[in-house]
């Protein structure tokens, strides 16, 4: 059976994942690229590294963000919103945000022995280059799809 989630439903299913894909468009260009983030007071919370994604969002802040959940191929949520990106700047703001974000992502860390192995390691001259990025998405509207 497909149907429509109601909008706490959908909440539900923002709240419980942590992986996310952005849509974003530019310059004739459309990039969806996944994300980890936190869903909190109606706005999505994510940090990243500068990169094409967040030169694109600083030239267009409007939106796409795709979330789902799935228990096998015939049963899933999926929820789809538009938003605008915000860029936060000041300090309150950012250490606001990464409370968020630390007190969701604290308890699901990868242990250290995986990220002293290079698992996730980054050549040391791409990351200095790189300036971290925390912002949100604030929701302007949001529509949710489940079968089951």
């Amino acid at each position: 059976m497909l149907g429509v989630l109601t909008r706490e439903q959908s909440e539900h299913v923002l709240r419980s994942e942590i992986i996310g894909r952005i849509g974003c468009y530019a310059a004739g260009k459309v990039y969806i690229v996944p994300v980890s983030y936190v869903y909190h007071n109606n706005f999505i919370y994510a940090h990243s590294k500068e990169g094409l994604k967040i030169k694109m969002m600083r030239k267009n802040s409007k939106v796409c963000f795709e979330v789902e959940s799935r228990d096998s191929m015939i049963s899933w949520r999926t929820v789809i919103l538009w938003g605008t990106y915000e860029e936060l700047s000041t300090l309150a703001e950012q250490k606001k945000a990464m409370k968020i974000l630390n007190d969701r992502f604290l308890p699901l860390r990868l242990s250290e022995s995986l990220l002293q192995t290079g698992y996730m390691h980054f050549p040391r001259e791409v990351e200095k280059a790189r300036k971290p990025v925390i912002y949100r998405i604030s929701i302007d509207e949001v529509s949710g799809r489940f079968e089951k």
